[in-house]
């Protein structure tokens, strides 16, 4: 009776202690990473000029990450599982910290495209990497909550960036001889070297190697992550091929292909557009004003992201919780574009 008692209670412990330890942590590496494949969104504004790019040319630059980033992402899983996720995780984030960093030193496009493609190289296996790394540390019931505290990295990354980006760009000009767009790089290139250090000695690649838990924690948490992966190998079978030849899969991936192509396209191309308002309603907004005015709409996001998540795991819906949001996204796009085009034609015919 009495260790039925006490289960309750150390798994609380146990949980909270782990969260704390880890989800603030890999958090801020998610913050960094998402901000160093996205800033180029905003260094456009100065930089097409610098280096002479076209629009094509920017979307070209965008775009290779992805290339790299899909090619290396499986083999650095694997690599993850080889030589554990501690020391894989540092090696990713100190290799996309310096190619990050190096960008601020490009001399033409044709170097950024070559260092934009090892970005995405360097980065592969990081998000993925990390959501694995959490399933060892969680049981199941917790992971979606807590997955998607980590996951609020993303949208933060942007409300606070953009705005980080733009007043580097604006304000520290010149700093190292260098061009604004060009010291934004070398600056947000920085903390994941820094993270990358941090990593190697603050990670633990699995509960049992914890020397910040307790004996009867370690135990507890072993057993219990131990006892699910028996019962989910209990009635799961298959292979990678019966995988990729599943339906469900390939509707999946379409689904977040499609989710992701509208958040990146956002996230690369609305600090251009809200540059564009000079010309549509004839304002003139300062580089940091528009940093300022791409965040609102990620951090709207950030808000509603945890209100909606909390709905969904008090209701126990996860279906329509994905579903409605990507409608409201889907119909959103389309008709603020009619509004802005309708806008920009009646302001010309005012003007006339």
């Amino acid at each position: 009776m009495s260790s039925v008692l006490q289960k309750p209670e150390i798994e609380a412990r146990v949980v909270r202690k782990v969260a704390r330890r880890l989800i603030p942590f890999l958090g801020l590496a998610y913050f960094v990473n998402y901000l160093d494949r996205t800033n180029i969104g905003l260094a456009k504004l100065t930089m097409s000029e610098e280096l002479g790019l076209t629009e094509t040319m920017f979307g070209l630059a965008s775009g290779l990450f992805f290339i790299g980033y899909l090619l290396f992402e499986v083999p650095s899983n694997l690599a993850l599982h080889r030589f554990g996720a501690r020391r894989w995780i540092a090696r990713i984030m100190l290799t996309w910290g310096i190619i990050a960093a190096a960008m601020a030193f490009v001399p033409n496009a044709g170097s950024l495209y070559t260092l934009r493609m090892l970005l995405g190289i360097a980065e592969a296996g990081f998000f993925p990497g990390v959501l694995l790394y959490l399933t060892l540390w969680f049981p199941r019931a917790y992971r979606v909550r807590l997955m998607g505290l980590f996951l609020l990295a993303l949208p933060v990354s942007s409300a606070l960036g953009a705005p980080l980006s733009s007043a580097i760009i604006q304000y520290w000009d010149g700093m190292f001889g260098l061009s604004g767009w060009r010291v934004m790089f070398l600056l947000e290139g920085i903390p994941a070297v820094v993270l990358a250090v941090v990593t190697w000695f603050y990670l633990t690649d699995r509960p049992s190697q914890a020397t910040w838990l307790d004996e009867d924690e370690k135990m507890w948490l072993t057993r219990e992550l131990e006892s699910e992966a028996c019962e989910s190998g209990s009635h799961i079978s298959g292979s990678v091929r019966r995988a990729v030849t599943d339906s469900r899969v390939w509707m999946l991936g379409l689904v977040y292909f499609g989710i992701t192509y509208g958040l990146y396209s956002l996230s690369f191309f609305l600090p251009s557009i809200v540059a564009g308002f000079k010309k549509t309603f004839d304002t003139d907004f300062s580089l940091f004003t528009t940093g300022l005015i791409v965040a609102v709409p990620f951090a709207v996001g950030a808000v509603a992201m945890v209100l909606w998540s909390r709905h969904s795991d008090r209701t126990g819906e996860r279906i329509w919780h994905v579903a409605i949001p990507t409608l409201i996204g889907a119909v959103s796009i389309p008709i603020a574009l009619y509004m802005a085009d309708s806008i920009g034609r009646r302001n010309t015919w005012l003007l006339q």
